[in-house]
């Protein structure tokens, strides 16, 4: 049931131990958080509370792979937002990375910096990855639909950039 490690007053009173992969299943509470939008404003899992939420981890700022995935988000925006979903992109980019990512692509949603890489630890997507024969931790590209009560509806794994967009809003659709 939820997260139990520990990470240095992350959330909720609760500590947890950075870099370590926590395994988070459908069902489970999803962890609160409090990190910075690119904005510099501050959010946090409780203010989207009673609503559908994706948080989708992502490496990097302006990378292929990341832009593709932010901007199909953004072309069916207009979806999203008809289904009454949240969405918040994360990854470890500064808040200065993220506004000049969001800007460049016009990007309609929050893009939250966690440069001390609590939330990613919090859900269990940071940890060891490979590229052409080299290891390197590193953010999975990974995403979680909070339902409006605050639990894990869905997980999402080896995301295809090109499709999670039409795949998260068929899913809401079916769980509503």
């Amino acid at each position: 049931m939820g997260v139990r490690k520990k990470m240095n007053h992350f959330y909720s009173g609760k500590t947890h131990q950075a870099n370590t992969m926590t395994t988070l299943h459908a069902g489970d509470k999803a962890p609160d958080f409090s990190l910075p939008g690119e904005d510099g404003v501050v959010h946090t899992l409780a203010e989207v509370a009673g609503t559908w939420t994706l948080l989708y981890f992502y490496p990097k700022d302006a990378t292929p792979g990341c832009t593709v995935e932010a901007q199909t988000i953004r072309d069916a925006w207009p979806d999203f937002t008809g289904s009454s979903i949240t969405v918040f992109g994360v990854s470890a980019d500064s808040v200065a990375s993220h506004k000049k990512f969001k800007d460049k692509q016009k990007l309609p949603f929050t893009l939250l910096a966690d440069e001390k890489k609590e939330m990613v630890s919090a859900y269990g997507v940071w940890g060891k990855k490979k590229m052409m024969g080299r290891e390197y931790d590193g953010i999975s590209r990974t995403s979680f639909l909070i339902a409006p009560d605050g639990t894990i509806a869905k997980i999402y794994e080896n995301v295809k950039p090109a499709e999670h967009a039409a795949e998260v809003l068929s899913d809401v659709k079916a769980l509503s």
